[in-house]
């Protein structure tokens, strides 16, 4: 699709400096139309969405929060003159599709960046395609590989943290507050092991242990047989689950436990994009959830949360402002988001033009440090590791209280940070 177009862009030093566009026209001494750039063809930008599959729900709201900023960027002059034209296509949550999907991009739309995946495992086979295919590869996903040196240099993971960094700064939290020994529950994939693995090593680290590991395969449906694997002396389970069956495993979860359980630390996965109000959902009053960005608005909103739900259609309970039941990915979506931004601003550093400066855009990418928290990273501040292609930031701990989730822990970026595993991706040719 291509939206509307209409005036202004903003010029590299503000992009530079991540002030909100807005402002940033109201200052800027004239307007350059389209028209006025080297080249009015529109910027091609593949996006690689779950429309199907069992990340559709993340998928639907992927997509939802993409137009509504290309619109907004287009509203406001573009990137560097030239309109984004947003080009979806449904990689169905599959590795192989995702690969397909990929070639398209190159071969038929021939589009300018990829961004967009969210699961790990199809980033695990489109992410080395990619790089044969020399196309720069923005992921919305929060599997480690990036970050640990697994693919090339045209992968970016900058608009959201991995899972390796979101445990290691909870792991002092919950052995602190919740207990010690801890039984893991994850989804058999890429990005369960990383929870399996990052996590188990985490609270050993503080001196806990793990009692158990329960993986359960992501399209299962029915989880009651799994949950008598639970030992007895658990403190903390830890459940992250994803797929269409989340509901079904938080209801199974609470019927098994009953009211005599553990202490419950989930990340947002496991309800994302369900209603709390949900029936049989009452036990999860007092536990306590991992979030990327806090699905309900919390005391002291910044001015910039307040602009993106406003601007993707969410109230102020993460739902759809159309609909009260249909609950977004709240924790997760403001990756797509905060990527595009990341592209707008890679792009306008280079003074891209078209494909033949892909490397220039890689190389301004790769001199970026920072994003301070602003209308264009309303999640918060984050710093950026060239070398991994890795964004740092903050995580947030949450309660469920009276049927919402009321944040009760903001992490340091600094709580999330840990040495380099891989090579050093800017040494690798393009």
């Amino acid at each position: 699709m291509t939206d509307g177009v209409n005036q202004a862009r903003v010029s590299r030093r503000t992009a530079l400096k991540g002030l909100g566009i807005g402002a940033a026209m109201a200052a800027a001494p004239g307007f350059v139309r389209y028209a006025q750039a080297q080249s009015s063809a529109p910027i091609r930008l593949g996006a690689p969405f779950h429309r199907t599959g069992i990340g559709a729900s993340y998928g639907r709201w992927y997509e939802q929060v993409a137009t509504a900023c290309v619109n907004l960027i287009n509203s406001e002059g573009g990137i560097n003159g030239r309109p984004i034209e947003l080009i979806v296509e449904d990689d169905g949550t599959d590795p192989q599709r995702g690969t397909e999907v990929i070639e398209k991009f190159a071969a038929e739309h021939k589009v300018d960046v990829v961004f967009g995946h969210l699961f790990s495992h199809v980033v695990a086979a489109t992410a080395p395609r990619a790089g044969e295919l020399k196309i720069p590869y923005l992921v919305c996903s929060e599997g480690h590989q990036t970050a640990a040196g697994a693919f090339n240099r045209y992968t970016f993971q900058p608009g959201i943290t991995d899972v390796k960094a979101q445990v290691i700064s909870m792991a002092p939290w919950i052995s602190q507050n919740l207990g010690r020994k801890v039984t893991i529950i994850f989804p058999d994939y890429a990005f369960g092991h990383d929870h399996r693995d990052y996590f188990s090593q985490a609270i050993e680290a503080q001196g806990g242990e793990v009692s158990a590991l329960i993986p359960i395969p992501p399209t299962e449906t029915s989880f009651t047989r799994y949950f008598p694997q639970i030992p007895s002396d658990t403190e903390v389970i830890y459940h992250v689950m994803v797929g269409p069956g989340v509901l079904t495993f938080v209801k199974e979860l609470g019927e098994h436990l009953g009211s005599r359980r553990p202490e419950l630390f989930g990340f947002i996965d496991s309800i994302e994009a369900v209603d709390l109000a949900s029936p049989q959902l009452e036990f999860l009053e007092g536990t306590y959830f991992w979030e990327g960005h806090p699905r309900y608005a919390q005391p002291g909103q910044s001015e910039f949360d307040r602009f993106y739900r406003a601007t993707v259609g969410v109230d102020e309970n993460g739902a759809s402002v159309d609909d009260p039941r249909d609950v977004s990915t709240y924790a997760h979506m403001f990756s797509v988001w905060e990527t595009l931004f990341v592209i707008k601003q890679a792009m306008e550093m280079a003074d891209y033009q078209g494909p033949e400066q892909k490397a220039a855009f890689i190389e301004a990418l790769e001199s970026i440090e920072s994003w301070p928290e602003s209308r264009e990273h309303p999640q918060g501040e984050k710093i950026f590791n060239a070398a991994m292609h890795q964004c740092f930031g903050h995580q947030y701990i949450s309660r469920v209280e009276g049927g919402r989730l009321n944040v009760v822990h903001t992490t340091a970026i600094e709580d999330g940070l840990y040495e380099q595993e891989g090579p050093d991706y800017r040494e690798m040719p393009l």
